[in-house]
């Protein structure tokens, strides 16, 4: 691999990383743990004070609106000394709430408003234990750098890479397969491996053409981890990698993830992100890809940081390294619940070894194409973390500390936000339609209590989480998800044994728009009862006064806040045309066009994908649609000519179309663009920042789109089901009299 790429994927990470702690110096990261637990003892006592204080409501107010005032203040201070005292406000005014919440909101009220308001109080107490668990997992990212190979490469280790594959058509797997073997290994220490549950002939074939291991076996039991466990049986590898079969990796993987396993024998396994240069459903649906961070990045920016200063990082299925014999001593990868990765890292905790993450892009994917295979991946995921917590609960048995305890309870107990989320999504309607207090309290003291915690929250999680989450965005992924993660997750607790493997189905097209009015219908009908309720809402305003009137105004804002969550909702559900078959990625590179007369044009990429390239050209004016060129693509000190057709001109772009690439043309496609050290560096974690304001601002405007997209469109929706019905009853009745 070229050493400018590989140090500046080193610099890139080595910057962040040397303000905080040195993974590599243990003594330093046991004594910050120490200082950290101390700190967490003393927020703990704090806590517990200011809790239980006695204050009258004006001591509250005042109390509230100086801790606001000063966390606005500092929060553009970027250091950990700031992030820990907003984390210190936002427990104390969350804590303060929910004791208030629980001491002085059941003091009186009829039975429905105790059963309404227990609904509330239940999901208001299971969004404050995800946030202190979610404070205390992300308190201190590690930030953890590449660490140097031995200078002599016969000390390297073997590696098999693993490529399991069920039933994705070729054409995904062949850029994995191609960029695996670029991978910068000895060959002699270097083996790749294509599962193949699909056992498919064209799959063998391409395999014996370039050169690489074909496997199969005689059933899929217990799915990709049956498959993965299966094929362990007949390697001999140190280490497996093991890459989804969408997942691209770079020339530079091994080299810059497997340094840490040296002389660390402890060390089990290294997960590295999950990039995606393709756009997923909110991203595609809604026009944020590359504006608003992608639902992913904050798990794979700054969870798995989190969890790495914990020993915690999870194994999450591909783009990881792991240690075969640490591996076979658990049993291989898990199999007794469908989230095989997560439950695999959890065996390896217990059993005393180590993980580590490293935040550095060394591999890229295709994100879901369609919102319902979107819908149908976090189902697994749920289901399968509600098993874990169900049959293998961190919090029990033995093999675990504190942190690892925490941050594995954190991730399972976060997919248990369905209900939850549907019952923010209706509580205010309880009042507004059926005049039930949710909340027994005045409700200048719902907004002195509600408000500043709800303020400082928000404003210390736009802190923590920065470029990987905006304010505000997360309530709309779980509002879209909230309905469809509801089940499984319940059933898996009473039937953990329940509910199969489903591959995500990747490289698909979308052939036209269209709105699924099938995966929408649930938050559809939400959404008209929050509208319902406002209108209520409307005519309590012109019934009541006094505290009531303040209590409608109230119940009426939350409403409307819910309907634009909604709205957007709903947006998300507008499938966007998909007809390029091979996703394109972004390469800033300089090329060279040649005719076949041999003259030269400069030219910068702009985009490029298995199918061709997206170019500028420098003082275009010849080049002509369906012309033959060639283009000189290099790498470090090589050239790859390739030959393409010109698709389309616009001006000096041109879009051009690879023409019948050999597999040695095709090998050297993925290595001048998909296999390049540095290709998805610039590409991580690109959203800028935003202010909550601004991120709220985006919100209301997407969700107000939404809303009268589905105003315009649900009169026709509901005259087309009805003419649906009407004909079906009709034809019932018709054949019916036939056959009598």
């Amino acid at each position: 691999m070229n050493h400018s790429m590989l140090a500046k994927l080193r610099a890139r990470t080595a910057a962040a990383f040397d303000s905080l702690v040195s993974a590599s110096d243990n003594s330093s990261l046991i004594d910050d743990k120490r200082l950290l637990s101390l700190a967490l003892v003393l927020i703990a006592s704090v806590f517990v004070f200011y809790t239980s204080l006695e204050m009258d409501l004006g001591s509250q107010m005042v109390f509230s609106l100086i801790v606001v005032l000063f966390a606005l203040m500092i929060r553009r201070i970027s250091s950990p000394v700031t992030r820990m005292i907003l984390i210190f406000l936002s427990i104390v005014l969350s804590s303060r709430y929910l004791y208030w919440r629980i001491t002085e909101t059941f003091n009186e009220g009829n039975p429905i408003d105790y059963a309404f308001g227990f609904g509330l109080l239940v999901a208001e107490i299971y969004a404050f234990v995800i946030l202190i668990f979610g404070y205390i997992q992300t308190i201190w990212p590690l930030n953890r750098r590449p660490q140097p190979l031995s200078a002599d490469n016969r000390d390297w280790p073997t590696v098999d890479i693993f490529i399991p594959s069920y039933n994705e058509p070729l054409d995904v797997v062949k850029p994995t397969i191609l960029a695996a073997m670029a991978i910068d290994w000895p060959a002699e220490k270097i083996k790749v491996y294509v599962l193949d549950d699909g056992r498919r002939e064209d799959f063998r074939e391409y395999c014996e053409a370039v050169g690489v291991v074909h496997l199969t076996r005689p059933d899929n039991k217990h799915a990709k981890a049956g498959n993965i466990n299966a094929a362990l049986k007949v390697t001999q590898g140190e280490f497996v990698a093991i890459f989804d079969c969408d997942h691209i990796p770079t020339r530079s993987f091994l080299q810059v993830v497997m340094g840490w396993f040296s002389g660390y024998p402890k060390l089990a396994m290294i997960q590295t992100p999950h990039h995606f240069f393709s756009p997923d459903p909110f991203e595609k649906n809604l026009k944020t890809f590359k504006k608003v961070p992608n639902e992913g990045e904050l798990f794979y920016g700054l969870i798995q940081d989190g969890n790495d200063f914990w020993n915690a990082s999870f194994f999450c299925g591909s783009c990881a390294v792991i240690r075969r014999t640490q591996l076979l001593e658990v049993g291989g990868i898990a199999v007794e619940t469908v989230t095989e990765d997560a439950h695999t890292a959890l065996k390896l905790h217990r059993k005393g070894y180590d993980t580590a993450y490293l935040a550095v892009p060394q591999a890229a994917g295709l994100a879901t194409e369609s919102l319902s295979g979107h819908v149908g991946q976090r189902i697994r995921w749920a289901r399968g973390m509600a098993q874990i917590f169900r049959t293998d609960n961190p919090l029990l048995g033995k093999g675990l500390s504190f942190g690892q305890r925490v941050c594995y309870l954190n991730a399972m107990m976060h997919f248990f936000y369905g209900l939850p989320r549907i019952i923010f999504l209706t509580a205010p309607i309880a009042y507004l339609v059926f005049g039930a207090h949710v909340i027994h309290a005045a409700a200048i003291e719902i907004a002195t209590y509600a408000i500043p915690f709800l303020i400082l929250a928000n404003t210390a999680n736009s802190h923590i989480q920065g470029n990987y989450r905006h304010s505000f965005w997360n309530e709309v992924y779980e509002t879209v998800l909230a309905w469809y993660i509801l089940r499984p997750t319940l059933y898996a607790l009473i039937n953990p044994k329940a509910g199969g493997f489903n591959v995500t189905a990747k490289g698909g097209l979308i052939e036209k728009s269209y709105f699924d009015l099938k995966i929408s219908g649930p938050y559809i009908l939400i959404l008209l009862l929050n509208l319902f309720g406002f209108i209520f809402g409307v005519w309590r305003l012109f019934n009541e006064q006094g505290d009531e009137f303040l209590t409608a105004i109230i119940n009426m804002a939350w409403t409307g806040y819910n309907v634009l969550l909604l709205g957007a909702s709903v947006l998300v559900a507008r499938e966007s045309i998909q007809r390029r078959e091979h996703p394109r990625g972004q390469l800033d590179i300089n090329v060279s066009v040649q005719t076949p007369d041999e003259r030269a044009y400069s030219a910068k990429v702009l985009d490029f994908s298995m199918g061709g390239l997206g170019l500028e050209v420098e003082h275009q004016g010849r080049l002509q649609k369906e012309q033959s060129l060639f283009v000189v693509m290099p790498l470090n000190n090589r050239k790859f000519v390739l030959p393409v057709r010109v698709a389309s001109v616009s001006g000096n772009r041109l879009g051009l179309q690879f023409h019948q690439l050999s597999i040695e043309q095709e090998k050297n496609l993925v290595n001048a663009t998909f296999a390049r050290a540095d290709v998805w560096v610039d590409s991580w974690a690109v959203a800028s920042r935003k202010l909550s304001l601004s991120s709220l601002w985006n919100i209301v405007q997407i969700g107000a789109f939404g809303n009268i997209y589905l105003l315009r469109k649900l009169p026709g929706w509901l005259w087309a089901n009805i003419k649906f019905r009407v004909s079906s009853i009709l034809k019932v009745k018709e054949k019916n009299a036939e056959i009598s």
